[in-house]
């Protein structure tokens, strides 16, 4: 090869090696080996590049100081280089360091405070204050995500973001607090703080609004039962007709756990008998199940003392994911839901109405139809239904299509003291859709005592699956989660499950290690033996 031949060859490499660096920051490749790709965007998110039509900026504010002594900023940063490597130009990725581009003041006025963490450099320990948030901006629209710190939602927070952005929708959801003891931002602060975190702004709906926007995207009904007369009734029903999609968080029976641990049935006033005309019959009873969360209770003792037990309270039930109905989006990758003094739901047939459960009880289920008996005490009364109630129950379910108005012929409610009248009900029906489950406590303070988090990720699967963004609550179900280790519900089934686990972690796993051992320790020997014959070989054929 002369000289010009290898100038030529040595061109062609530079230039290939050019060209495939300008390549890499458009072609992105990456080896997921977990079970959900949890780690890889989904379909939704690479053709979101179909959607766009003009640049959308992302600005990943990180500080060099985090990024140098922790690896989640390396791995948001490879997520961020993602969608931009499948949007075709139209996603714009730029990390900086607020400090180093003096972009404090900015990022702080963006929402995104510095932390402060402690660092040890030369054995030296010190306080650094770090900065870690997004910002979206789409043509004069902008989103922040104040802190990022991990890729749970990560993905979510981002395409849900940037398609209300490209398509000027509102993530917004009213609601309806129908229990007159209740209030959102006290009862319900842990939803309040999932939709914040979701990108989801609240309406609160009160009697002053006559009518409920058919604008509004979608309307959360808490309780009621007992509360909501026929002004309020007939504005959500008013709402429904003009295709509004609504959750109803309802419960028949009402638990007083501070004095003396009662339960009584509510009075329908109406919303009941409503949502049994759209096809949700949510039943005055109570459901309980082997599949249920063990709690620390305090009780008296024999010599009067206060003590704590632990027991199994089946009305606390653990609605676990197997559960789940895969085949549609809200409980497909069902993650369960743990449910309080929840009341089960029978399925009415109205024509024009697809009525699907969501989720269900276990077949070790069974039912409080009367006499109802909740006190941790008592636990002998639990069960006095059990043989002849036992059976699956519909816990969670969802309904879509055309509802006939509950209003339909009859006369507009009328409240003392409001100024204005009702609006006309509607023409004719609009396809609407509507997610009912028998239990008002599912989003309260309970999930901080009983570790309930997935009810949150479950109420926002709700809002997006309402809102019609089906196919971004796959992003939702495709997260990693850890689970609960109380899937055998069956106490036999259970126990032999525990003694095979205790058998093999103390007896056959160190059995086979034992075995291992002794095949090597042999196979070893075998092999010194035979090198000391060829050794012993070697020096007879020498002497010889």
């Amino acid at each position: 090869m002369n000289k010009k031949q290898s100038a030529v060859l040595a061109a062609f490499a530079i230039a290939a090696f050019v060209l495939a660096f300008l390549a890499s920051q458009r072609v992105f490749f990456r080896l997921d080996l977990t079970k959900n790709k949890a780690y890889t965007i989904s379909d939704v998110s690479r053709n979101l590049y179909t959607e766009i039509p003009d640049q959308v900026r992302i600005t990943y504010f990180i500080s060099d100081k985090l990024a140098s002594i922790h690896p989640m900023p390396g791995e948001i940063t490879d997520l961020l280089r993602e969608y931009a490597a499948y949007s075709h130009g139209r996603i714009q990725v730029t990390a900086k360091d607020p400090v180093k581009a003096n972009l404090v003041e900015a990022a702080e006025n963006l929402g995104i405070q510095g932390q402060q963490i402690e660092t040890v450099e030369r054995d030296q320990a010190s306080i650094a204050t770090v900065y870690t948030g997004i910002l979206i901006e789409y043509l004069d629209m902008m989103e922040v995500l104040p802190s990022v710190f991990s890729l749970d939602t990560l993905e979510y927070d981002l395409t849900s973001r940037i398609r209300a952005m490209i398509r000027g929708t509102v993530r917004e959801a009213g609601v309806l607090i129908g229990d007159a003891q209740k209030q959102w931002g006290q009862n319900y602060a842990y939803l309040d703080r999932v939709m914040a975190n979701s990108g989801y702004k609240i309406r609160s709906i009160v009697p002053a609004d006559i009518i409920i926007p058919p604008s509004l995207p979608m309307l959360l009904v808490f309780g009621g039962v007992e509360d909501m007369d026929g002004w309020d009734l007939y504005r959500i029903d008013n709402y429904i007709q003009n295709g509004g999609k609504v959750f109803f968080a309802v419960e028949t029976v009402a638990v007083d756990m501070q004095y003396g641990a009662s339960a009584r049935l509510l009075e329908d006033s109406g919303l009941l008998a409503m949502l049994s005309s759209y096809g949700a019959d949510v039943k005055p009873w109570l459901a309980l199940d082997r599949a249920s969360l063990t709690l620390p209770f305090q009780s008296v003792g024999p010599g009067g003392q206060a003590q704590i037990r632990f027991i199994q309270y089946p009305f606390f039930i653990s609605v676990l994911n197997q559960f789940g109905n895969p085949q549609h989006p809200v409980s497909s990758g069902f993650n369960g839901i743990d449910l309080f003094w929840a009341s089960p739901i029978e399925f009415v047939p109205v024509s024009g109405v697809e009525a699907t459960e969501l989720f269900t009880s276990t077949p070790e289920a069974w039912l409080q139809t009367g006499n109802f008996s909740i006190n941790p005490d008592q636990t002998y009364s639990f069960s006095m239904e059990e043989d002849e109630t036992r059976g699956t129950r519909i816990l969670g379910a969802a309904l879509a299509g055309k509802f006939p108005s509950w209003f339909r012929g009859r006369p507009k409610p009328a409240r003392e003291g409001m100024d204005g009248e009702l609006p006309d009900m509607s023409g004719e029906a609009k396809d609407a859709r509507i997610v009912v489950i028998g239990d008002t406590d599912f989003g309260s303070a309970y999930i901080q005592y009983t570790r309930s988090q997935q009810n949150l990720d479950f109420f926002v699967k709700v809002l997006d699956w309402l809102g019609n963004d089906d196919d971004i609550i796959s992003i939702r179900s495709r997260e990693s989660s850890a689970g609960r280790l109380d899937k055998i519900t069956d106490p036999e089934n259970r126990l032999a499950a525990m003694a095979f686990a205790r058998i093999f972690n103390l007896v056959i796993v160190p059995l086979i290690v034992i075995v291992l051992g002794l095949l090597i320790a042999l196979r070893r020997r075998r092999a010194a033996g035979v090198r000391a014959g060829t050794a012993n070989q070697s020096e007879n054929q020498g002497e010889a």
